[in-house]
């Protein structure tokens, strides 16, 4: 989805009148001090101190805060309150996000206002305490409701029906009622997502999650069942035969399927650095897709919208977040999407060229177009590199616990570590320079240290440059001494493929994330430097003036070149993704840098998410893939080959 395309949704979401009926809730943080309060002389216990608390929208409520961030014309809530504190300390929240409340009903007796009790010591969720979980709404109260939801069918562009409490409907003929009304109003968009009820209502889109999806269908799942995207095609497909209207189904980081009367679309998931927090998301999705359903979008333009914005409040830590228009501009400009997370888990999946390690990860592949080609350098083409995240690593989890590296507790330990390992991971392939912002950020979210002693990115990319030149050096060293030759350091057939790349006319760039004057000195040392003719590019400090993307995107323009026509090679995410974004041809390259031959399961796992249109774990086929980019292939494919299973 093009950026004129989300102003312009976002232009007609100001328009919409919307209205949500559900389960409305309040989050209750109670910061406990850990000093504690006085021994209690009644009891002789010793009591808990809060030292802080706050309170935030839960439930449908944090629907309407969602909403409310993208600024409809109008909002309007229909749901059940009880005469409490906790009530009307939602209800003042609601105001604040100009709600019209006529039809939130406050039930004096029989009903508490549903409160979900959060107490936190030292950062950790202690076990909650709940209100309202045995509320018995009156029939008068049900009538209320009613009459609030027949009033935004009449009136409304679009109407939520949420539902997260379990027992929160304690009348059967309510269904039956509500029922009659969405039967009666039939032409209107009427959201259901129930948790508990999603089987009893009719004359809706539904908008539901995998595993709900499975249950909706009569098969037994739990809930840390992974469901093939066959099984969740035919689970949605089959959900939008019985409804005859739009079916929404989410995947968690695997994105969002929808079937319409156009058919099935698919919409990936979004690969997103930082830590994250998914608790809300799906409430972000039931409300973008409302609003852009009321607003008139096409359901699979309104699962991508909707995609854009879970993106944005999963980012958000320890809170219920919601996503602004600009939030979701700016994640919807330059989305980093996860492409086929099926064959990336499961390599039994993979389809290899008859007698070849080249896996194809597409039945169809743009090829015999290639004019100019792109080569990232380290474990792409040099291993002199090699082993620099267990340099990265240790460095970035000494700055996170600073002078408490030696004392910090096993879970504390394990916390960062586990964060460290999953943030190397993820950015293979980003500049450096990138890599220590990100690990400030990471200083400053665990806050282990101090403000004063933080560095910035300068001063944690120098620490980290130093222990890797020491081992770069050493390497470079006993090659000019002649001790150890090119192949020690090169993958294999990198160099071959290079060549015979040159002969036929490619013109060749190397883009490294790593600092340009040390990619020219490497690879002038191992005697490379001279085959790209195109220039070589690297890290220059400042990551306004350089990235991977900028060096595509500047090739692409300044030769006017269509998609295929630029292939790009790299053993990382960032090349790849970039590539896909501008249409060319990304060729995964899943190297042993060990071994400097054979497959990197690991790497394989994050190419193919990162959108490579084929696998190789070396160039010690570079006759073949050559043949392959400039003729096309036949339709000779085999599963599992020997050479796969290295």
């Amino acid at each position: 989805m093009k950026k004129e395309r989300i102003n312009e949704i976002l232009t007609h979401i100001k328009n919409v009148k919307i209205a949500v009926y559900g389960d409305f809730c309040i989050d209750a943080y109670w910061l406990l001090d850990a000093r504690g309060s006085e021994v209690s002389v009644e009891t002789g216990l010793q009591a808990r101190a809060v030292g802080k608390h706050y309170y935030s929208l839960g439930g449908a409520s944090n629907v309407v805060a969602n909403i409310a961030a993208l600024e409809p014309a109008t909002i309007q809530v229909i749901g059940v309150i009880g005469d409490d504190i906790f009530g009307r300390e939602l209800t003042r929240q609601l105001h604040d996000l100009g709600v019209d409340t006529t039809y939130l009903v406050v039930q004096k007796e029989n009903f508490d206002t549903v409160t979900f009790g959060k107490p936190y010591l030292e950062g950790n969720e202690k076990p909650r305490i709940d209100f309202g979980f045995f509320n018995k709404r009156a029939e008068a109260t049900d009538h209320a409701l009613l009459n609030g939801i027949r009033s935004a069918l009449q009136t409304a562009d679009a109407l939520i029906f949420n539902q997260q409490v379990p027992g929160s409907i304690t009348n059967e003929s309510f269904i039956d009622q509500t029922n009659d009304l969405f039967g009666r109003f039939n032409d209107r968009i009427v959201l259901l997502d129930s948790r508990h009820y999603g089987r009893k209502f009719e004359n809706i889109y539904r908008k539901t999650n995998d595993l709900e999806a499975a249950r909706l269908n009569n098969v037994d799942v739990k809930s840390d069942d992974v469901l093939t995207l066959a099984d969740v095609r035919r689970y949605t497909q089959n959900l939008f035969q019985r409804a005859g209207k739009p079916v929404f189904v989410t995947r968690g980081p695997r994105g969002i399927i929808t079937v319409d009367s156009e058919g099935i679309h698919e919409v990936p998931g979004i690969q997103l650095m930082k830590k994250l927090d998914t608790v809300g998301a799906g409430d972000t999705v039931t409300s973008a897709l409302a609003l852009c359903l009321g607003a008139g979008v096409r359901p699979a333009e309104a699962a991508e919208f909707a995609n854009f914005a879970a993106a944005v409040t999963t980012q958000k830590l320890f809170q219920t977040g919601t996503a602004s228009g600009a939030e979701i501009l700016e994640v919807g400009k330059d989305a980093d999407y996860i492409y086929q997370p099926e064959l990336a888990s499961d390599r039994r999946r993979a389809r290899y060229l008859d007698k070849t390690e080249i896996e194809f990860c597409y039945e169809s592949i743009p090829l015999g177009q290639i004019k100019h080609a792109v080569f990232d350098n380290d474990g792409t083409i040099s291993t002199l590199r090699q082993g620099w995240e267990k340099i990265m690593a240790p460095v970035m989890i000494k700055a996170i616990l600073g002078d408490k590296y030696e004392t910090a507790d096993e879970t504390l330990y394990h916390k960062v570590r586990n964060r460290v390992a999953d943030y190397i991971d993820k950015s293979t392939g980003i500049q450096t320079i990138v890599q220590m912002e990100a690990l400030v950020e990471m200083v400053r979210e665990f806050g282990v240290v101090g403000p004063d002693k933080i560095l910035d990115k300068f001063g944690y990319k120098e620490i980290y440059n130093q222990h890797l030149m020491e081992l770069v050096n050493r390497r470079i060293e006993k090659f000019k001494r002649g001790e150890l030759d090119i192949n020690d350091y090169t993958i294999k057939g990198a160099l071959a493929l290079l060549k015979e790349l040159r002969q036929k006319g490619i013109k060749l760039y190397l883009a490294s994330g790593t600092d340009r004057r040390d990619v020219i000195a490497e690879s002038k040392a191992l005697g490379y430097a001279e085959l790209f003719d195109g220039g070589i590019y690297g890290g220059l400090g400042d990551i306004q003036r350089y990235s991977k993307k900028m060096v595509i995107e500047r090739i692409m323009t300044e030769n006017n070149l269509q998609g295929p026509q630029l292939a790009v090679f790299g053993d990382g995410p960032v090349e790849m993704r970039e590539c896909r974004k501008g249409d060319g041809l990304a060729i995964g390259i899943a190297s042993d840098e060990i071994r400097r031959h054979g497959l990197n399961i690991e790497k394989r796992t994050r190419l193919v998410k990162a959108g490579a249109h084929i696998i190789v774990p070396d160039f010690s086929q570079y006759d073949k893939i050559i043949k392959l980019l400039f003729q096309g292939f036949g339709p000779h494919f085999e599963k599992n080959p020997r050479a796969g299973t290295q």
